[in-house]
Formats: C-alpha cells, sequence, structure tokens
C-alpha cells in the first residue's frame, strides 16, 4: 500500500471515529435504560403500593375463625370488654320495612284547583252559547218559514265544527232542545237544563274539594292514613285515609248524586262536563315523603343490648348459631372501631410485609428461572403492569365498596402473561395473584382457592392457542364454569344459601365478560413494548402475506423450499418442547431476500442456466450473501417483529460458502490472496433453540433436494453428517439445544425426508415408462457431461451451490 492511501485511509478513519463513537454512546445509554436495576426496583416499590391501596379499608381483624352451622374449634371465649351487640342485617331490614309501612304519605293542598275547576266550567259554557243561539235561530227560522233558515243552519254548522268542547250526540241534543224551548217560549233561563246542571255540578265539586281528592290510586298506599300540608296556613294534619278520595271514588260519588237529581240524559250530560274540569287538589310530594321517610328511618338503633365484659360468648364444642355469629361479628367490630392508631398501622405493617413476601417469591421465579424478563426493563415493566393493572381495579372496588371482589377479572393477567410469555410464568403469577387479592379481600381462603383454580385453567386453556375464537369463546367458559364449581362447593361445604351463589355467580358472569378485553389489551402491549405473541405470529404465517405472494411469484422454488423448512422446523420444535408456530412463520421468512436476485440460487434456475458461470467464486460468494442482509433490510421494511428478524440474520450463522469457497482455492492466481472470511455468512450465530433448528432444517432440506434417488440409509448418514458438522464448526454454540436435543431434532427430520421422498409402487406399464425415461436421462446426461467425473462435478455443484 503506497504512503498515499496509508494518509487517505487515516483521514477517513479520523473522520469516522466521532460517528463511530456517537454511535456507540447512544447504545450504551440505551443498553444502561435497559438493564438499570434501580428501573427494576422502582417498578417493584410501584406495583407493591398499588397492591396496598385497599389495605387501609379492611377492618382490624379480631382473630376468630369460625364457619356458622359449625362447631367451635378454638377454646371458650369470653367479652374481652363490654360491647353493644348489633342487630343482623335482617332485623335492620325488618325495622325498615315496619317503618316504610307507616310512614304516611304527604300530599300538599293545592288551592287554585277549585279557581281552575271553575275556570273551566265557565269556558265550557262560553264555548257552547253560540252553537246553542246558532241553533235556536235556525230551529225558529225553520218553523216560520223565513228565508234566513238556510243561512242559519249553515252558521249552526260552522259553530259546531269549530267548538273545542266534545260532547257526545245525546247530550249536544239535549242543551239543544232545552235551549230552543226556552228561547221559543220565552222561558225563564233558569229553565235551561245547562244552568240546573251547571249549579249541581258547582255545589257538587266544592263538596269533593272540601273533602279532598288525591292524585294516587288507594290501592297503591300501604298505610290507613294520609298527611296533608297546607303551605298556605303552613298546618299539617293527620287524616284517615277513608275520610278523602281518589279520582275513581268521587267519579262514583259524583254519578251517585248525579242519578238522584236528574233523569237520565241529563245526568249523562253533567258526567260529561264534569270529566272535563275535575282534578284532584290533593298533591302527592315524595320530596316531603321521602324526607320523613328518611327522618324515621334515621332513628333507628343498630344496636340490641350489650355483652358485658367477662361474659362467656362461646364453648369450645359448642354449634356456631346465627345468635352467636351474630355476637362474634359485634365482637369483631367492636374490636375495629376501638382499635387505637398503632394498632391499625401495626396491622397495616403486618399486612405490607405479606404482600412484600409474595411480591418477592415472584420477582425470585422469574429472576432464576427468566432471566430474559428480569433482564430487560421493558418486559420487567411489562409483567407488574399488567399485574397491577389488575390489583388497582381490586383496590378501586374495594376502597369504593362498589361490588363483590368477585367481579375483578383477575385471570386477564396470568392469561396475557401466557400468551406473552409462556404458562409457567402465567401459573405463577396466578399464585401470586391470588394470594395478594385474598389477603385484600379479607384472608379469604374461598377466595384465594377460586381465584388460582379459575385462573389456572385459564392460563392452561391459553398456552397453546391456535386461533381468535379459541380465545373468545373457550377461555371465558373455562373461567367462568372453574369459578361455578369451587365457589358453589365452598358454599354447599358451609351451607351458605344460594342467594349468597346466585349474587356471585352474577358477578363471576360478569368478570368472565370482561376476560374479552384480553385481546385488544395484548394488540396495545405489542406495540408498547415490541412483544411478538402467537396472536401475530397467527397472522404472519398466513401465506396470503404480501410479503410470502411476493416471494412465491418471484422466487417460486425458494417459496416452496422455506415450505418444506417451516415443516421440518415445526415438527421438530414440537419434538423437543420448543415454540413450533415461532419456528414455523421463522422458516417461512428467513430466505426473502432471495427475492432481489432470484436467478442466482439453485432452487430457482432452470436446466442449463447458471448466473454463478458468468462470475468469480468470490463474486457469487458476495451475492449469496447479500441475501441474509436484503432479507434484513426487507423485515424491517415490512415491519415484521424483531424475533423474526433473528431468523433471517442466523440461519446460516457463521458457516461457509463451501462450494464457492473451494472453486476459488482452485485459480492459482487467487490462492494466494484468497482469505476464507470472503465466503463466511456475518452471521450472527442462532441463539435460541428455535433458531438453531432453523439454521439446521435449511442446510439439511436443501441438501436432501439435491440428492440423487433419496433412501432411507442416504438420508440417515445426510441428517446424521450436516448436524454433526453443524456442532463442529461451532455453529450452535450460543443457543440451548443439548445433545438429546439435537437427537430428537435428527429423528424427527428422518421420519418426515423419509416421507417425502418415499418410494411408490411401481405398476408394470410405469415400468416400461419408466425405463425408456430413464435411457432418455442417461444419454442425455453422457451427452452432457462427457464423463463420469464430469457427473460426479455436477452432483456436487448441486449438492453446494447452497
Amino acid at each position: 500500500m503506497s504512503f498515499l492511501e496509508k494518509i487517505g485511509l487515516g483521514q477517513k478513519k479520523k473522520e469516522l471515529t466521532p460517528l463511530i463513537g456517537e454511535k456507540k454512546k447512544k447504545e450504551q445509554e440505551k443498553y444502561s435504560l435497559k438493564r438499570n436495576p434501580y428501573i427494576r426496583i422502582a417498578i417493584l416499590l410501584f406495583f407493591i403500593a398499588i397492591t396496598a391501596f385497599s389495605l387501609p379499608q379492611n377492618p382490624v381483624n379480631s382473630g376468630l375463625n369460625y364457619t356458622p352451622g359449625q362447631p367451635w374449634r378454638n377454646p371458650d371465649l369470653t367479652a374481652p370488654f363490654t360491647f353493644a351487640l348489633n342487630k343482623t342485617a335482617e332485623e335492620l331490614e325488618q325495622e325498615r320495612q315496619e317503618i316504610r309501612n307507616k310512614t304516611a304519605p304527604i300530599f300538599r293542598i293545592d288551592t287554585s284547583v277549585p279557581i281552575t275547576i271553575q275556570a273551566r266550567i265557565d269556558s265550557i259554557y262560553r264555548d257552547i252559547q253560540p252553537v246553542l243561539e246558532a241553533y235556536a235561530d235556525w230551529q225558529i227560522a225553520e218553523k216560520n218559514d223565513m228565508p234566513s233558515a238556510y243561512d242559519d243552519s249553515v252558521r249552526f254548522a260552522r259553530e259546531l265544527s269549530i267548538t273545542d268542547v266534545e260532547l257526545t250526540e245525546p247530550s249536544w241534543q239535549v242543551l239543544f232542545n232545552s235551549y230552543e224551548q226556552v228561547q221559543s217560549q220565552n222561558l225563564p233561563s233558569n229553565q235551561f237544563v245547562g244552568v240546573s246542571v251547571k249549579q249541581q255540578l258547582e255545589q257538587l265539586i266544592d263538596q269533593l274539594m272540601n273533602q279532598g281528592i288525591i292524585n294516587r290510586n288507594k290501592g297503591n298506599l300501604d298505610t290507613d292514613k294520609i298527611t296533608v300540608r297546607n303551605t298556605l296556613e303552613s298546618t299539617e294534619q293527620s287524616i284517615d285515609l277513608a275520610r278523602v278520595r281518589d279520582l275513581r271514588e268521587a267519579n262514583e260519588f259524583m254519578q251517585f248524586q248525579l242519578n238522584r237529581t236528574f233523569d237520565e240524559q241529563r245526568m249523562r250530560l253533567a258526567m260529561e262536563l264534569y270529566n272535563k274540569v275535575i282534578i284532584p287538589n290533593y298533591k302527592y310530594s315524595e320530596e316531603d315523603t321521602q324526607a320523613r321517610l328518611e327522618e324515621a328511618l334515621a332513628t333507628i338503633s343498630e344496636t340490641k343490648g350489650a355483652i358485658a365484659q367477662g361474659q362467656v360468648i362461646i364453648r369450645r364444642g359448642d354449634l356456631v348459631t346465627p345468635e352467636r355469629a351474630n355476637i362474634l361479628r359485634s365482637l369483631a367490630e367492636a374490636r375495629s372501631e376501638n382499635a387505637t392508631n398503632i394498632e391499625k398501622w401495626v396491622r397495616f405493617a403486618g399486612q405490607l410485609v405479606i404482600i412484600v413476601a409474595i411480591t418477592f417469591v415472584f420477582f425470585m421465579y422469574i429472576y432464576l428461572y427468566r432471566r430474559n424478563i428480569t433482564s430487560d426493563n421493558a418486559l420487567f415493566l411489562l409483567v407488574f403492569l399488567t399485574m397491577g393493572l389488575v390489583s388497582f381495579g381490586a383496590g378501586l372496588v374495594n376502597y369504593l365498596d362498589i361490588a363483590d371482589p368477585y367481579i375483578i377479572p383477575i385471570a386477564i393477567a396470568p392469561i396475557i402473561l401466557t400468551i406473552i410469555f409462556d404458562s409457567r410464568v402465567g401459573l405463577v403469577s396466578s399464585i401470586t395473584l391470588a394470594s395478594l387479592l385474598g389477603l385484600v379481600n379479607g384472608n379469604s381462603f374461598e377466595f384465594v382457592v377460586a381465584t388460582f383454580a379459575a385462573c389456572s385453567l385459564g392460563v392452561f386453556s391459553v398456552r397453546d392457542i391456535k386461533d381468535r375464537s379459541q380465545f373468545f369463546f373457550t377461555t371465558p367458559g373455562i373461567v367462568f364454569i372453574t369459578y361455578i364449581l369451587v365457589v358453589g362447593s365452598f358454599n354447599i361445604a358451609t351451607l351458605s344459601g344460594w342467594e349468597m351463589f346466585a349474587s356471585d355467580l352474577m358477578y363471576i358472569a360478569i368478570s368472565s365478560v370482561f376476560i374479552l378485553f384480553t385481546y385488544p389489551i395484548i394488540l396495545l402491549f405489542e406495540k408498547l413494548f415490541g412483544v411478538t405473541t402467537d396472536f401475530t405470529l397467527i397472522e404472519l404465517g398466513d401465506t396470503n402475506q404480501p410479503v410470502l405472494k411476493e416471494l412465491m411469484n418471484k422466487a417460486p422454488g425458494t417459496f416452496h423450499h422455506s415450505l418444506q423448512v417451516a415443516n421440518l422446523s415445526e415438527a421438530a420444535a414440537s419434538a423437543i418442547g420448543a415454540n413450533s408456530l415461532l419456528c414455523r412463520v421463522g422458516a417461512l421468512y428467513h430466505d426473502i431476500g432471495k427475492m432481489v436476485k432470484p436467478e442466482y440460487f439453485v432452487e430457482n434456475q432452470t436446466k442449463g442456466a447458471n448466473e454463478h458461470d458468468k462470475l468469480k467464486p468470490q463474486m457469487s460468494a458476495m451475492v449469496i450473501k447479500a441475501h441474509v442482509s436484503e432479507g434484513v433490510k426487507m423485515a424491517e421494511e415490512e415491519d415484521l417483529p424483531e424475533i423474526i428478524i433473528d431468523f433471517i440474520k442466523t440461519h446460516h450463522g457463521t458457516s461457509i460458502i463451501r462450494y464457492f469457497f473451494e472453486k476459488a482455492k482452485e485459480d492459482d492466481d487467487m490462492k494466494s490472496m484468497l482469505q476464507e472470511d470472503q465466503f463466511r455468512y456475518e452471521g450472527p450465530l442462532p441463539s435460541t433453540k428455535e433458531t438453531g433448528i432453523l439454521l439446521l432444517a435449511d442446510g439439511i432440506e436443501a441438501a436432501s433436494r439435491a440428492m440423487k434417488n433419496p433412501t432411507y440409509s442416504k438420508l440417515e448418514n445426510l441428517v446424521n453428517r450436516m448436524v454433526d458438522d453443524r456442532v463442529s464448526e461451532g455453529q450452535l454454540s450460543h443457543c440451548p439445544l443439548t445433545f438429546r436435543h439435537l437427537q430428537v431434532i435428527k429423528e424427527t427430520f428422518l421420519n418426515i425426508l423419509v416421507g417425502v421422498y418415499h418410494s411408490r409402487v411401481e405398476y408394470p406399464e410405469d415400468k416400461e415408462r419408466d425405463k425408456e425415461e430413464k435411457a432418455k436421462e442417461k444419454a442425455a446426461e453422457a451427452e452432457r457431461a462427457g464423463s463420469e467425473n464430469g457427473s460426479e462435478q455436477a452432483e456436487e455443484q448441486e449438492e453446494t451451490s447452497e
């Protein structure tokens, strides 16, 4: 190298140094944020604080453990101090109901009603007066054969049509006849039936108003008395319900009185007018009644005597009857109310220590057995955020006391952690959450067992999820049924009754429906934390994905090769307990980089056309190696998950492109300058079981496809040789595959390859055809190769060009 070249390289290195340093600094900052232990400590403390959120709301426990209906198994219990004996919930409810039944409804007198009724009567009579006059004029004109008879009839029809008073035809006829008679005979106006009806109506309505008409149906009132308030006079009196009338009784009274005064036609007219004007004058006041009821309910005493200090409450072996259970509850409440601040803080500290201990056990599990979580603060936050959301919901329900604890969808957290990580993390989180929330809910053993059972079976139902319907229908159903079985069994064992079970059943059904929100939460977590779940893998595994369809169109041979590798990888991963779905999806995408130059890869080449014949071995190796970097670039452009990109990066590891390396060594001019790294893939090496399986499956599938006349022994030798070569080369040194795993993988590969390349039964006509085809193939091969050595060279080229 010349001096000028050295100076140029030095200058270039000096220019690149700041860029490299800046990049390295950013990577260190990113690494520090990802691994910083103080962040993990802060996350743990925040989770503990959330879990302890509802603890101060719990009363100080009396330490009494018993089951109603069962014998008292503790030593004899005496009252440690004098305390009030509380009434039972049934007794309190009974007293409240008695007060509700005895509290008289309050009605307010509306003094404007009589005036309103009189105004309505006067308005009706004013409206019918023009109709009556028009009718009388028409009848007089018609009887006297006057020329205005026709015009009078038209005027009558018009007045009748525009009036707002709606009466039946018989009632109108009574009015018409009476008014015509009075007008034609010049009788006094008091002889008009309308006047007598009006006077009688006004008299009877005044009587009803004085006695009072209520705007409620008496049949809907539970009391024998009502309270009547006159706000104008500021008076209030209690009167018998029988002294007032409702609208039905007022109607019956009016009909009875009118029957005594008028004939049937006039009585019907009067009733029609009455129904148009009547209004109740005693208005029910719900506000006043409710205030009176609340005032009466507030006077109820919640106690019914006291238990003196030293009095024997229950002896060992005595049955815990409902009465004794009430005394024990009264003692517990009194103990909680009389607790000092020091006792409350000591209790809180004890519960806090339990929370810390349970959380620490969970932390130690993931620290020892799931180091990938504790070594990545993002994943660590994901785990405790998921559990913290459930704990916060439980604390909110307990703090506000708005519902039963079973309404909390605790199973969401273990299900999410199972889908994102694995079933063991989900199972341990189930134990942790059940223990923590059991502590929050008054040390309820029933709650802990039911929650753990339901969450565990929910975890098992999603550990191998294949489609969304399995998640949306199966998992909520399993959680619901498990809760019902466990809670129902506890109710039967403790003889708690069906009412409590029915209440729990409603809340359990609601919480099971809430599990459906797991799917959108998982999608949100995938975006926020960059994780890949089985849901995403199922979507990516669809061969109708744009990238895979493009691969199928541009490089059909590579697409078919990827499908075969996917089948091998999936089967092997399933056999050793690895993630088979991840293996399959990674295999489908591992060779997408070959779409850039598909003709340079043997599986896409047609017979007699090989682009590498035009290139030197070094250039061919560069083209072959480039499909990895091109695949990574395409995957990043398509926004594929990082876990899939790892398959593309590592599916060749750091292996050598052996065929072109050996071919380059044959050139004596280039032999002295030849470097092995020019023919080596850049890696990195596989670091997981799944990527290690893909590396093996990729090479074995390509080699088996190049094999002529494959037999069981040939395939077995090929599988053993290629796996052993990869192990000896150190390609699997960074992934956790054991020799036992490798043996199982070999057997799985061999079984599938034997099934793919099995020999078929030959029929007589097929044998003759095969002989002719083989003869033609041999002749063409001899003509093309020219010698036996040429044929062997061609076979070697087929096997190693991948």
